[in-house]
């Protein structure tokens, strides 16, 4: 949370920057991570400070990939001014509508569309000198926040549960996926929230995390999204009309569209998991309940697919039989307290 010093603090910096003696700062956004976004009127535009604690969080970085999302064509914020020491910067403003703002029936195929030209570039263009591998180090530490962080944490279950027996065997298929697919540039956060309903492209937000990674992780990120959901035949459309797209800018070659669908599934699986276990350690860790609402929408996605693939049968049950319904009665029970 940021504290009454941080934000007078930023305030201070932001008008020294401006040469402004009096600016009006409004919060504009927040997001699972400990920065800020601060807007500010200058003039008759706006911009927007962000507040990333230095003990925290790492401005170098951000600034860093911001600038070579930029060289490749893709809508990311300009830094304007940076105080690495203390995390304060000035950065573009995007616009206020995100893509959850807006998508609705009238505008997902434009604004879907727009999205997967952008992670087209993205895939195909960035560089990947200094971004590090979403190895089996990171995809391991990530299934193990679902563990740590929703079965132990929020359900108060054992996590050796999850960890030994046949749990451990659907882990090795799911990391194993991961690393057999074709290395891109992964955003990681590649979805409604992160994007900005701005013309003419979309613009992304939330990038620094970035990794070079399996290809299919951004695109469901997008149509399997943890914030809103769309019907499985849309999907799965959306996800063969990028194949096609993939296929023609050399993204993918000639037989992987054979593995694409068990990529992307199980790819999903292991995102969802990551995610579900985030809402959790949100909630118990940061104090932000607010995300427990969408572990059910998370969590329905594994209970879509992964009953098509026999060997991830274990988790299956323990998702369908145990985590999911006490999920949902730990939120209908005591929905002002969660």
């Amino acid at each position: 949370m940021i504290t009454d010093d941080r934000r007078q603090g930023l305030a201070r910096w932001a008008k020294a920057q401006l040469g402004a003696d009096r600016l009006a700062m409004v919060p504009a956004s927040c997001d699972a991570s400990f920065r800020r976004y601060w807007r500010l009127w200058c003039g008759e535009g706006s911009l927007i400070a962000m507040d990333a604690p230095p003990e925290k969080e790492d401005s170098a970085r951000f600034v860093r990939i911001a600038g070579m999302l930029r060289v490749i064509g893709l809508n990311v914020p300009e830094i304007l001014a940076a105080d690495l020491r203390q995390g304060f910067l000035l950065i573009s403003d995007l616009g206020q509508a995100s893509y959850l703002d807006v998508l609705d029936e009238t505008s997902v195929e434009r604004l879907y569309g727009e999205a997967l030209d952008a992670l087209a570039v993205l895939q195909s263009r960035a560089p990947r000198a200094g971004l590090p591998p979403y190895d089996e180090a990171l995809l391991r530490r990530e299934l193990g926040i679902f563990t740590e962080w929703l079965f132990g944490g929020l359900l108060g279950r054992d996590p050796a549960e999850v960890d030994a027996g046949p749990l451990a065997a659907v882990w090795d298929h799911l990391v194993a996926n991961a690393l057999e697919q074709p290395r891109v540039c992964v955003h990681r956060d590649f979805h409604s929230r992160n994007l900005m309903a701005s013309a003419p492209r979309p613009g992304i937000l939330d990038f620094q995390d970035a990794v070079i990674g399996p290809v299919t992780y951004d695109l469901v990120s997008l149509l399997r999204d943890c914030y809103i959901a769309w019907p499985p035949e849309r999907v799965d459309a959306w996800a063969r009309g990028y194949l096609d797209r993939a296929m023609q800018v050399g993204i993918l070659q000639s037989g992987d569209e054979e593995r694409f669908t068990r990529w992307m599934d199980l790819m999903g699986i292991q995102r969802h998991l990551k995610a579900a276990g985030i809402f959790a350690r949100l909630k118990l860790r940061d104090g932000r309940p607010g995300y427990l609402a969408d572990i059910p929408r998370t969590l329905g996605y594994v209970m879509t697919v992964a009953p098509a693939y026999p060997e991830l049968a274990p988790l299956v049950d323990l998702v369908g039989e145990q985590v999911l319904p006490a999920c949902r009665d730990l939120l209908a029970s005591a929905p002002a307290t969660v």
